[in-house]
């Protein structure tokens, strides 16, 4: 490439013809701009699906599948909207994680910087603010590390696909970054990332000692609270992932009646669907284990009589599913294990009838915490209202959900106490832990039920987003039968 501020040139690439021009502020700096005409002739590698390489994908216009540049657009739109005046957001992509020397951790992006930008790439610093739509800084491209990890999206496809207005090689950030700090009234970060390539700059040291820099989350997070249609869309078919796999999952059990195995169906069946990971470890437990709430060794066979308690979903395009099904391997439920789960599903139903605008999580968990009460009374595990207020946290120390999206407990900088609105997603998972104590009726001890669905809450209500999975008794039973044979 040319190196004189005079010379440009023409990336093709995306449909969109970019022209990069050179200045000298101090050092030689490269600077990246779209330009305005429009011009297909080849695919770009941008070290992610786009259209060009994957159109099973992405349809014309999508930086992920299903939503499109202009979305993107929008959303750093109402960032700037919502952010105090003359404030300067920065993004910081997910840092890499090593499990030994050699091996890293799968990576995955860090949902802000995914929901401003669609880039799905470590290394990237993304800047928003009243002069800039968006500004990034990008790897420069390293023939090196390419022949270990492939191609990724240096500054030119910054422009090209996530359609940054400008962009720069992050080895550049001390040259530009400085002068848009000190232009600045506020930094918006998350500041309980870790610290990223500019922290240690100069200006940036000296806004956090002004008390300049402030946590972005409050507004990151109220914006991803409420899900646009497209952005429900992928929920929907994460859910519908997720539901297929339980199907199948639950359809070998009484074969199969393992937690290896049964956790090794799930995430299958997920991946063979098109999910690109799990949203978290999968809960694969039997009998006792149950009651142990993010049980994850997965490595007992579950015994003749007892339940299994399979908590799992799988992550598409950045957007997530949880649900959780209890059952019966045998095929039936019994006794107490029929007693037990009839009240944590009556709990559920009741909390069903909450779930609609205007009701807070909060009221929702009250009244979760209600029906479980009674039916401790009912079970014979607490006597009255004193033993009770002491001993309800160790048949149930959860709250009744969450809310869901990009990540699993999504949106942490919204309070329980916010009433829900329509578009936003939570979960509904009541539940009770029955530890293995001599204190316990030997009938009850080491049963753990948990049900737990996808919640879409409506203009006129909810949707039950992952209703297709049985969770009745007899529907449950005689899926488990229709699978026997």
């Amino acid at each position: 490439m040319a190196s004189r501020s005079s010379t440009s040139a023409r990336l093709l690439g995306r449909g969109l013809h970019l022209v990069m021009e050179f200045r000298l502020p101090s050092a030689s700096v490269r600077k990246y701009r779209r330009s305005a005409s429009l011009i297909r002739e080849e695919a770009v590698d941008a070290g992610q699906p786009t259209f060009e390489t994957h159109p099973e994908l992405l349809a014309p216009g999508e930086i992920m599948p299903g939503i499109a540049s202009q979305e993107f657009a929008l959303r750093r739109q109402k960032l700037r909207q919502v952010v105090p005046p003359g404030s300067m957001v920065i993004l910081g992509a997910a840092t890499t994680k090593q499990m030994t020397d050699a091996v890293p951790y799968p990576y995955r992006q860090d949902a802000d910087y995914l929901y401003f930008t669609g880039c799905q790439q470590p290394g990237g610093i993304a800047v928003i603010d009243d002069r800039s739509d968006l500004c990034m800084f990008m790897p420069e491209p390293d023939p090196e590390r390419e022949i270990w990890d492939g191609k990724f999206a240096g500054p030119e496809t910054a422009v090209d696909i996530f359609g940054a207005d400008q962009a720069y090689s992050s080895r550049q950030i001390p040259e530009i970054l400085p002068g848009m700090i000190r232009r600045a009234a506020n930094i918006m970060y998350d500041t309980s990332c870790p610290k990223p390539l500019f922290w240690g700059l100069p200006d940036i040291q000296e806004a956090k000692q002004n008390h300049k820099v402030q946590t972005l989350q409050k507004y990151s997070h109220k914006l991803r609270w409420i899900k646009s249609p497209a952005e429900v869309q992928r929920m929907r078919e994460a859910a519908d992932i997720t539901c297929q796999a339980f199907l199948q999952t639950m359809s070998v059990s009484k074969r199969l009646p393992h937690e290896r195995i049964l956790a090794a169906t799930v995430e299958h069946e997920c991946r063979i669907r098109g999910a690109q990971r799990m949203s978290f470890p999968t809960v694969s437990a039997g009998g006792a284990s149950a009651s142990i709430i993010h049980y994850s060794r997965n490595d007992k066979q579950i015994e003749e009589g007892r339940m299994v308690l399979l908590d799992a979903g799988c992550e598409l395009h950045g957007y997530v599913s949880d649900m959780t099904r209890t059952w019966p391997v045998s095929g039936s439920f019994t006794g107490a294990n029929r007693e037990v789960y009839e009240i944590v599903l009556e709990t559920m139903k009741e909390c069903f009838k909450l779930c609609k605008p205007g009701i807070t999580l909060r009221e929702i968990h009250i009244k979760s915490g209600l029906m479980l009460s009674r039916g401790l009374l009912k079970l014979g595990l607490v006597t009255d209202a004193q033993t009770l207020g002491r001993t309800f946290r160790s048949f149930n120390p959860s709250a009744v959900g969450h809310y869901l999206g990009m990540d699993v407990h999504d949106c942490a900088a919204i309070n329980i106490d916010v009433p829900l609105q329509p578009g936003v997603i939570i979960t509904i998972e009541p539940a009770l832990y029955i530890p293995v104590k001599s204190t316990v009726p030997e009938r009850l001890r080491g049963i753990g039920v948990r049900i737990e669905d996808e919640v879409l809450i409506t203009s006129t209500g909810h949707e039950i987003l992952t209703a297709s999975v049985p969770k009745e008794v007899d529907e449950i039973e005689s899926w488990l039968t229709q699978c026997a044979y």
